[in-house]
C-alpha cells in the first residue's frame, strides 16, 4: 500500500505558502513605511504652522460635515509683536546668507521664549514676529504670560549686542481663525490689539527698555506679573483714534 506522505494538519488549520508569507511581509513593510511617512508629514506640518494649529486643522478635516474654511471665534487674547531695528541697513551691507543667519538666531530666541510661556508664534514677517497668548489654545492669564515673555526677551536679546529691537504687547478681543480662500488659507488673529501691538513696537524702539505695553494689558494681568510694570503716559498711536496708556517694565531690587 502507498502511504500518504503529505503533512497532516489539524482540522481548520491553514498552511501559508512561501509566496504568501513574502506577500504579507511586503505588505507589513509598506504599512510601516506609510505610517512613518505620515508621522514625518505631521511633524513637518507642525513645524510650519505650530502643533495646536496643525491639530485644529486635522480635526476639522476629519469632520464629515465640514464646509469651506474652518470657522474662527472671538476670544480675549494677548498679542506680542517684536521687530528688529536696522534690518534694512543689515540687508544692504551684509551678504544674504549672513542676514538669514542673524534672523534665524533672532527668531530662535523668540520662539523659545514664547513657547516657554505657553504662547504661539503665529507668523514671521520679514524681520518681525507676531505671537499670541490665548489662541488657538486657551491659557490662564494670557496678558501676564505675554508681558512675562516680553521681559524675558528684553533681557535675552539685550545681551546680544549685535542686534537692536522693539517689543510691543497689547490685550483685548480678537478674531482667531482661518483667513484666506478654501484652496489656500492660514490661521491668524485679527483685531485692534494686533494693530496696537505693532504700533507699540515703534514706541518701544525709542525707550531705554526697548519694551512697551498697553496699560490695558497690564491691568488685565495677574498681580504676580503686573507688579513688574509701570504706566508712563498716554499717546494716540498712528492709525488709532483712542489714546493708549503706555507701560514699561521696571526692575525690582
Amino acid at each position: 500500500m502507498f502511504s500518504d506522505e503529505r503533512p497532516h494538519t489539524k482540522a481548520g488549520a491553514s498552511i501559508t505558502s512561501a509566496p504568501d508569507a513574502a506577500h504579507e511581509a511586503a505588505r507589513f513593510t509598506e504599512i510601516v513605511r506609510g505610517l512613518a511617512e505620515r508621522e514625518r508629514l505631521h511633524d513637518l506640518l507642525c513645524r510650519h504652522v505650530g502643533r495646536d494649529v496643525a491639530r485644529r486643522a486635522l480635526e476639522y478635516d476629519a469632520l464629515p460635515e465640514r464646509n469651506g474654511l474652518a470657522g474662527g471665534e472671538v476670544v480675549e487674547a494677548a498679542v506680542l509683536f517684536i521687530d528688529l531695528v536696522g534690518s534694512t541697513t543689515l540687508a544692504a551691507t551684509r551678504p544674504p546668507n549672513e542676514v538669514a543667519t542673524v534672523l534665524n538666531e533672532f527668531f530662535r530666541v523668540v520662539v523659545t521664549a514664547v513657547e516657554g510661556h505657553h504662547g504661539f508664534v503665529n507668523k514671521f514677517e520679514g524681520d518681525a514676529a507676531l505671537a499670541i497668548f490665548g489662541a488657538p489654545r486657551p491659557v490662564a492669564d494670557p496678558a501676564g504670560l505675554a508681558l512675562a515673555t516680553a521681559r524675558s526677551l528684553r533681557h535675552t536679546l539685550g545681551a546680544l549686542h549685535s542686534i537692536d529691537f522693539g517689543i510691543g504687547v497689547s490685550f483685548g478681543e480678537v478674531f482667531a481663525g482661518n483667513i484666506g480662500a478654501e484652496e489656500r488659507y492660514e490661521y491668524t488673529v485679527i483685531g485692534d490689539p494686533v494693530n496696537e501691538a505693532a504700533r507699540l513696537t515703534g514706541v518701544a524702539k525709542t525707550c531705554e527698555t526697548r519694551t512697551s505695553a498697553s496699560g490695558h494689558a497690564v491691568d488685565a494681568a495677574a498681580e504676580v506679573e503686573s507688579r513688574h510694570w509701570t504706566t508712563r503716559r498716554s499717546i494716540t498711536l498712528r492709525g488709532r483714534t483712542e489714546p493708549t496708556v503706555l507701560a514699561e517694565p521696571v526692575e525690582h531690587k
